[in-house]
């Protein structure tokens, strides 16, 4: 039986940086003008042909059978024609040229723009915080990035892979600021792209030396087929000092872990460490009793497994889980 993860990945809740939008705009580039300085012409008269000096001759008068030639007889400059006025047409035709042929944009600069900006987010949606954050950055700049901040946390539930996209704007132009990458790497997270988000968290860490990330980076590890790493992790010292949720985000992962691994009875007692029977109504105390249930019935205790569905199900007022059909389905087995 397939395992189902529900219930047991890391909520997205972080420092609650992630969730929020920046953008910023970079100034446009710009252009170098080329500048180009004419040699006057040598009127020696040296010429090839063995006519005498020419006295105050058009050099230009040469037909292009006189045009010195390179290997087999051709041009070495090849003919270029002669405006009315006299000056050369070639820059003009490399103007036009220029000017007529737009070089599609690569995927650097795609993802630098970014998706088109909704008309409604100005950045002023995000935390204190977050916009505290990106004030050294140029003005325009931190209001561009703020806004994609913004867009993202929007999106993030109901379109990841869009709050992914404007993720990856806003750390176009800001990457060095830890909320960025926060911010990019929870929302790879959400859109399943699991080695970017933890490329990302792990920027974001060194930046500032959070360990907020590191149930999110663990369930990366899960994701990319590394139990070993998530578990790792989950003993990491610094987990003794999380918040209750905090706490049980990671307890759900190693326990995951240990079920990837083949270890039920590991997962188990994992699981029996955390507080099964807080009185607490919380998402996370609703998210520990589904893994409980869920992993008792894939260790075979069925009659345990429907009696911790219905506890589930008695503190799940917002159906974050399916424990009550799980339950209907148990019990229809029951003999």
């Amino acid at each position: 039986m397939a395992e189902d993860r529900r219930g047991q990945r890391p909520s997205r809740g972080g420092s609650g940086a992630g969730r929020g939008g920046s953008a910023g705009g970079r100034g446009g580039a710009s252009s170098r003008g080329a500048s180009s300085s004419s040699r006057g012409s040598d009127s020696r008269g040296d010429s090839r042909s063995g006519s005498g000096r020419s006295s105050g001759g058009d050099s230009r008068g040469r037909g292009r059978d006189e045009q010195p030639r390179g290997k087999g007889g051709s041009s070495r400059g090849g003919y270029q024609g002669k405006s009315g006025d006299g000056r050369s047409s070639g820059s003009q035709q490399r103007a036009f040229r220029g000017r007529s042929e737009e070089k599609p944009r690569t995927a650097d600069q795609a993802a630098y723009d970014g998706p088109d900006l909704p008309e409604n987010v100005t950045g002023a949606e995000l935390d204190r915080g977050v916009r505290a954050q990106l004030k050294g950055l140029p003005e325009k700049l931190a209001a561009r990035v703020a806004r994609h901040l913004a867009a993202a946390g929007m999106f993030i539930d109901e379109n990841p892979e869009l709050a992914y996209q404007h993720a990856l704007a806003a750390r176009a132009r800001a990457s060095r600021i830890a909320v960025v990458r926060e911010a990019a790497g929870e929302a790879a997270y959400a859109a399943g792209h699991y080695a970017e988000a933890l490329s990302e968290l792990r920027a974001a860490k060194r930046m500032n030396g959070a360990t907020d990330y590191l149930p999110i980076m663990a369930d990366c590890h899960r994701a990319l087929g590394n139990p070993e790493q998530a578990i790792k992790l989950a003993k990491s010292p610094s987990v003794a000092n999380f918040s209750s949720e905090a706490k049980a985000e990671m307890t759900l992962v190693e326990a995951g872990a240990r079920r990837d691994m083949g270890q039920l009875d590991a997962a188990l007692r994992t699981l029996e460490l955390a507080p099964l029977t807080s009185k607490s109504r919380s998402s996370w105390v609703v998210r520990l009793r589904y893994a409980y249930a869920d992993t008792l019935e894939a260790a075979g205790r069925e009659s345990d497994a429907l009696a911790w569905f219905h506890r589930t199900h008695a503190i799940d007022s917002e159906e974050l889980t399916d424990a009550a059909e799980r339950a209907d389905q148990l019990e229809r087995r029951q003999p």
